[in-house]
């Protein structure tokens, strides 16, 4: 296989994005980690009955989806290698994989500053890390993308925590304003809090790209960050949800209802131990009595809906478990952040954002598609 990192002195030993080993998802490539992931779901029910929904992807999507994932290295270093490890295919798994409903899935590796770099800055160690360096990563492999793989297609932008940082910095560096605009169908920004004026939909950290108030909407961007309804951000919070200055907000669109208003959530939970990072609480018993579930996602419908809250200096999405009356389906939700033992309250459902939308996310995309391409005729 070919080496994934060019020649040291080579254009500062940035990835090689020619290399298949520089993906983890493309079309067509031997490994490819999303072709291989097993999309399957149980639908639980609030009486406690279940079916199974087989994933099919969709081998003529007409669009692209290009994806930057979280915070999910463990390497020691400040920094990440250019290696596939399990923490990567499973947050392909959770988080990237069922959108090829819609679209072709572009996946690169990247030098993300890792979670060990996270932990210690959180615990007041920090270790030296470059965050330019990740950014450089995914420059070049959108560069890459757009040169020998795009053919002009649309193309749906999605990120989740630094994935969604470094993809906000590329809209604001390379696509606001600019041509390739016009192939943008989406940006999805998951556990951010991109800027925006007060009472805006455009202007602060994009200028030309609008946030997504309507179904069917193209070129428009979906920002949110998930808490419980009942533990809202704390009044001092200085990260999801928060307001970066004067005259801004942290934008926040609802995936199950852009417009506004609360909506049930079409949701696709791990259905097993947490595979994304190690930071949290383990799911218990999805039923009760407990009976095993052999797939690897459950859909809950009816138990979790969603809506935009504004709470001080704060703009979230806040998550609404509905319980179900029989007592015979799990009520329990995890995906807090718990770091040494300690839930970090400002953190939210932060690990879960992806999934609590996942369903929703993907029919506005769906809806997007068909809009773009009617624009193109």
């Amino acid at each position: 296989m070919a080496s994934a990192v060019a020649a040291p002195g080579a254009a500062s030993n940035i990835p090689d994005y020619a290399s298949p080993a520089a993906w983890l998802c493309r079309p067509g490539q031997s490994g490819d980690a999303c072709a291989r992931s097993n999309q399957d779901a149980v639908i639980l029910r609030a009486d406690g009955s279940t079916l199974v929904e087989r994933f099919r992807a969709n081998g003529k999507a007409p669009i692209d989806c290009f994806y930057v994932y979280p915070t999910i290295s463990r390497d020691t270093g400040g920094n990440a290698s250019i290696k596939v490890e399990q923490e990567e295919i499973a947050v392909i798994n959770q988080q990237f994989a069922r959108f090829g409903a819609v679209c072709r899935r572009f996946a690169p590796l990247y030098r993300q500053v890792t979670l060990s770099a996270l932990h210690a800055t959180l615990r007041g160690t920090p270790i030296p890390s470059d965050r330019q360096m990740a950014y450089n990563d995914i420059k070049h492999a959108w560069d890459y993308y757009l040169a020998h793989d795009n053919h002009g297609r649309g193309v749906v932008l999605i990120g989740h925590s630094q994935g969604s940082g470094i993809l906000a910095q590329l809209v604001k560096n390379e696509i606001d304003g600019k041509p390739i605009q016009r192939q943008i169908v989406s940006v999805i920004l998951a556990g951010y809090r991109l800027q925006v004026p007060v009472g805006k939909d455009v202007g602060g950290d994009f200028k030309a790209i609008p946030l997504c108030r309507a179904v069917g909407q193209t070129g428009c961007a979906i920002n949110f960050a998930s808490f419980r309804a009942d533990s809202p951000p704390p009044a001092d919070g200085k990260l999801f949800g928060a307001s970066a200055g004067p005259g801004l907000e942290a934008a926040c669109v609802n995936p199950a209802a852009l417009g506004g208003g609360k909506a049930s959530l079409h949701a696709y939970l791990g259905a097993g131990a947490e595979m994304v990072t190690a930071s949290g609480e383990q799911q218990g018993p999805w039923t009760n009595p407990p009976k095993p579930i052999n797939e690897p996602f459950v859909e809950v419908p009816g138990l979790l809906s969603a809506e935009c809250r504004s709470e001080g200096n704060h703009n979230f999405l806040a998550i609404i478990i509905n319980p179900a009356p029989s007592g015979k389906r799990t009520n329990v939700i995890v995906g807090d952040v718990i770091i040494d033992g300690r839930k970090l309250p400002d953190w939210g459902l932060h690990r879960i954002d992806m999934n609590l939308t996942m369903g929703n996310l993907i029919d506005v995309v769906r809806v997007q598609t068909k809009s773009y391409l009617a624009t193109k005729r």
